[in-house]
Formats: structure tokens, C-alpha cells, sequence
């Protein structure tokens, strides 16, 4: 969507904060020993005290009310009540909802408990290049050369870039337009952002995989090489400037 007025704005920033809210709150409660249901059932309270809607569940039907990805999951893993978070675990928690016809939408990796098994530098080399992304988005400047951004930051940390996932627009639906805002330089791609718009950026940094496959479940993806895939989204709001990032309560870049 393109925001044109105070509501519109104002609807988004109470969507983003929902959503942007529960997801920091997931992320403080996860703890080892817990199941991957029990985070799930405690985010989706929240959602349901903002008086906000899974996103996932409402437009797709999904198995829960938030996508919870362990280890080898890069995302839309399913909570499950089998599934329990072990200390070193790659966790991704990925939150979107509608609240009052606006969508939002965000997501973080983390580490479980103490960083046994070293994913803390694919997490880190997540989170810094979104931030880099987003001192660089601005209106005008070309989707592609945002995607080759990412893949180069990636490729000089050591990493790979998921070449099937992407960011997306968002505000009166889950999935708008402009789609596929890709990781990777697009050189077909001669779309340009447009002030006022709203998308969720979002990153796929991976450590051996270039794709992402669909298990049979119908939903949880893993890579196509294996390995391990780091996360971070925000909704934000394209301006001339820096973008208004509408989910920072999340605190992900922290």
C-alpha cells in the first residue's frame, strides 16, 4: 500500500507495534525445555489482546499463529507440541498479523541459551546487513541494486543468500505489491521504491543452501544444500530519507 493520509498511517504503526511487540516478548520467553506450541500459544495471546489476527492463519490457513523455524528450518516451521528448544538451538520466529484492516509483518533469529554450536556470527551477519539495507532504502533507488547490496554484504561474511525467498509489499493485505524484493541482483528487475509505499524487507543469509525446499508437512522449508538460515524483517515506510521502520519495538537489531 501507498500511505496516503493519517489514518492510513496511524493503522499501520498500531499494526506494526502488535506485531513488532509480541515477537520481542516471544523472543524473551523462549527458554530451553520448552516446546515450540508453548511459545506459539503465549504470542498468539498477545496478538489477541492487541485485538490483532495471525496473518499466516487468516490468509492461509496455517497450523498455528506464528511461524516457528529450529536448526535446519529456515522457515514456516509449524509449532508443535513434539518440537523442544534445546540450549544452542537457531531459533526464527516470524510475527504478522491484521489489526483493524492493516497488516505487519516481522522476524528474528536467535540463539537459544548459550551459543554452542557458533551460529552467533551467521545471526550477527543477519541483523547487520538489514540494518545496512535500511539506511540505503530510500524512494527512487532500484529494487535490484538493494538486492545485490544484501548478497554482496553476505558473500564478504562468508555466507550465501536464499535466491527463492524475498521481501514483499504489505499494508492492506499480507502480500502486496511490489513482490519478490529478492537478496540477490535481479538485472531484469527495473523497479525502483516508491516514496510513501510500505514493504517488509526482509533477509535469508545461509551458510551452506541457495534455495529454500518445501517439506512434506506442506509448509516448513529447509536448504536445498543444508546447513543453517538467519532471518530479520521489518515493515517500514519508504520515504526521501531513512525509512520510518514501523516495527522497531522489536528491538531485532539490537
Amino acid at each position: 500500500m501507498s500511505i496516503t493520509n493519517e489514518h492510513e498511517l496511524v493503522g499501520m504503526q498500531k499494526a506494526g507495534e502488535a506485531v513488532a511487540f509480541t515477537l520481542k516478548e516471544m523472543i524473551k520467553y523462549a527458554q530451553p525445555g520448552m516446546t515450540t506450541r508453548e511459545i506459539d500459544e503465549f504470542g498468539g495471546k498477545i496478538l489477541a489482546d492487541f485485538g490483532a489476527r495471525s496473518a499466516p492463519y487468516l490468509t492461509y490457513g496455517f497450523p498455528g499463529w506464528t511461524c516457528i523455524s529450529v536448526n535446519n528450518e529456515f522457515c514456516h516451521g509449524i509449532p508443535n507440541d513434539q518440537r523442544v528448544l534445546q540450549e544452542g538451538d537457531l531459533i526464527n520466529i516470524d510475527v504478522s498479523a491484521e489489526l483493524n484492516g492493516f497488516w505487519a509483518d516481522n522476524g528474528g533469529s536467535f540463539i537459544i541459551g548459550k551459543d554452542i554450536h557458533q551460529h552467533q556470527k551467521l545471526v550477527d551477519a543477519s541483523k547487520e546487513i538489514l540494518q545496512k539495507t535500511i539506511n540505503t532504502i530510500r524512494g527512487g533507488v532500484k529494487i535490484a541494486d538493494i538486492g545485490m547490496l544484501m548478497e554482496t554484504e553476505a558473500r564478504k561474511r562468508g555466507f550465501k543468500v536464499i535466491r527463492n525467498l524475498g521481501g514483499h509489499g504489505i499494508g492492506r493485505s499480507l502480500h502486496e505489491q511490489p513482490d519478490e524484493l529478492l537478496n540477490y541482483k535481479n538485472r531484469f528487475d527495473t523497479r525502483r521504491f516508491k516514496k510513501n509505499s510500505v514493504v517488509a524487507i526482509e533477509t535469508f543469509i545461509a551458510t551452506d543452501s541457495s534455495m529454500a525446499v518445501e517439506q512434506n508437512d506442506g509448509w516448513t522449508m529447509v536448504g536445498n544444500k543444508d546447513g543453517f538460515m538467519a532471518q530479520h524483517e521489518h515493515t517500514l515506510m519508504i520515504t526521501d530519507g531513512k525509512p520510518l521502520i514501523l516495527t522497531a519495538m522489536n528491538e531485532i537489531l539490537n
